[in-house]
């Protein structure tokens, strides 16, 4: 993992001013806006506004706790309007989502992990299903009240064509949606919902599955917290998804190991704006983080005429700022390299890059901490400490500080539109608040959104 951060850390002093493009085709949009106008039926105003529309995800983890896949899905403000409407309005959600996925690359972005997709029975012959990985693509089919859409024959048929060429089938709750009982032998995921389940339940729905779709794992989703999590996972489900991911459990008893207490007593010199000669003997009353650094400032720093071979010359080189962005990292990765720890790096990085994206035409110093804010909202879960011991050693500045213990100032409601991004299938007005309060367009939101995504999946690597 910090091989591919240090090689982007070290490239470049600013974040890359990247000109970011429209996510969805804007006669997608008009063609929605004309099936589906966002207006109150009860005001005089009979105008039409445009639809604010966000690509978004929520991780998906395995029985391991790390990550397996995404689901995304797209969000908008009337979304209930949206679930009520026609079968065409279904249809062109589901196209523009496929096609903001393509342009995003999804298939180099994803590599082993699933990107879980809902659409309509009826969209599983559409053209531009044929442009995603079918490999990495699961289609969970969704049912609709219209009567004219395929018969179960047809689909049957559809189903065994798409997984041919790779595609993956999902169905939602069988015992609550009975239509699609002659797909489950082609059943590769049954998607339930946590609320839906209690013991007697989760018993039947697993015995049924077992006999009628014995290939299927099941993804529980709407997993409140670790003890639903646990419930689900003992009744055998293989897919888990919900905010349990990022819930807080009691660490009162627990510290910082003293790996990355010796990571932090680095940090806080570094703050302190300390000696080059300081820093460098701190450095050194830990070889292994000494050769980790000059390992990675040689790979970095290629260019070089002659290799680095001093902790002096590498300081010179590479400068307080990015080493103490290395740092931080590096002591939320300490103790976050496994299991669900893993899941909640990987989030807080797409927070941290998602937003210093958006804050592209601010300064180098507003940016940083931007980055370092996303970086460090889930420290606690990840380092599983209390957020103050997590927090302590690092010498934060009052903004990050007011914004990650309270809540407040400046910088949270970028972080604030971060995490609605994470949440999408939920929050829904949530996103659309955050987004309207820091003055961000939808499709540059949903860009930067994916930027960040495919950035800290690539630096993991």
């Amino acid at each position: 993992m910090f091989k591919a951060f240090f090689d982007w850390l070290f490239r470049r002093k600013q974040p890359t001013r990247t000109v970011v493009a429209p996510i969805a085709d804007q006669s997608g949009f008009e063609q929605l806006n004309v099936d589906a106008p966002l207006r109150q039926p009860s005001t005089e105003d009979d105008s039409t506004a445009s639809i604010a529309t966000y690509l978004c995800r929520e991780a998906v983890l395995g029985r391991d706790q790390r990550i397996a896949g995404y689901h995304f899905m797209l969000q908008e403000g009337t979304r209930k309007r949206i679930r009520n409407s026609s079968r065409r309005v279904h249809h062109l959600f589901a196209e523009v989502l496929v096609r903001d996925l393509v342009r995003a690359d999804i298939g180099r972005l994803l590599g082993h992990r699933l990107a879980f997709l809902e659409v309509p029975d009826s969209f599983l012959t559409h053209p531009c299903l044929a442009d995603l990985p079918a490999r990495n693509t699961v289609l969970i089919i969704t049912p609709h009240p219209e009567a004219n859409g395929p018969d179960i024959k047809e689909l049957v048929a559809t189903v065994a064509r798409l997984r041919q060429t790779g595609f993956r089938l999902g169905l939602p709750d069988p015992m609550l949606v009975a239509e699609f009982a002659p797909l489950l032998p082609q059943t590769d995921v049954v998607v339930i919902r946590s609320p839906t389940l209690d013991a007697r339940r989760g018993l039947q729905l697993s015995r049924f599955i077992s006999d009628a779709a014995p290939q299927a794992r099941l993804l529980v989703r709407d997993l409140p917290s670790l003890e639903h999590f646990r419930f689900a996972f003992k009744m055998g489900a293989g897919l888990f998804q919900g905010p349990f991911i990022t819930s807080r459990e009691d660490w009162g008893e627990r510290d910082l190991g003293p790996n990355t207490m010796r990571i932090a007593t680095l940090i806080g010199q570094l703050r302190k704006n300390g000696d080059t000669r300081e820093i460098s003997a701190l450095l050194k009353q830990d070889g292994a983080l000494s050769l980790r650094l000059l390992r990675y400032v040689n790979s970095a720093a290629n260019a070089q005429a002659e290799p680095i071979g001093s902790i002096e010359h590498a300081l010179s080189l590479i400068g307080h700022d990015r080493l103490y962005r290395w740092l931080v990292l590096l002591v939320c990765s300490t103790d976050g390299n496994s299991g669900r720890a893993a899941a909640a790096l990987e989030t807080a990085l797409v927070r941290g890059r998602m937003m210093e994206l958006l804050a592209k035409d601010q300064d180098a110093r507003q940016r940083e901490s931007l980055f370092l804010l996303g970086l460090l909202s889930l420290a606690d879960v990840i380092m599983q400490v209390p957020l103050d011991k997590a927090l302590g050693p690092l010498a934060l500045t009052p903004e990050v500080t007011a914004a990650l213990r309270d809540g407040t100032g400046p910088l949270y409601p970028l972080l604030e539109l971060a995490i609605a991004c994470e949440q999408g299938d939920t929050e829904h007005e949530r996103l659309q608040r955050a987004a309207e309060a820091c003055g961000v367009a939808p499709d540059v939101a949903s860009s930067c959104h994916m930027q960040a995504l495919s950035w800290a999946m690539e630096i993991q690597q």
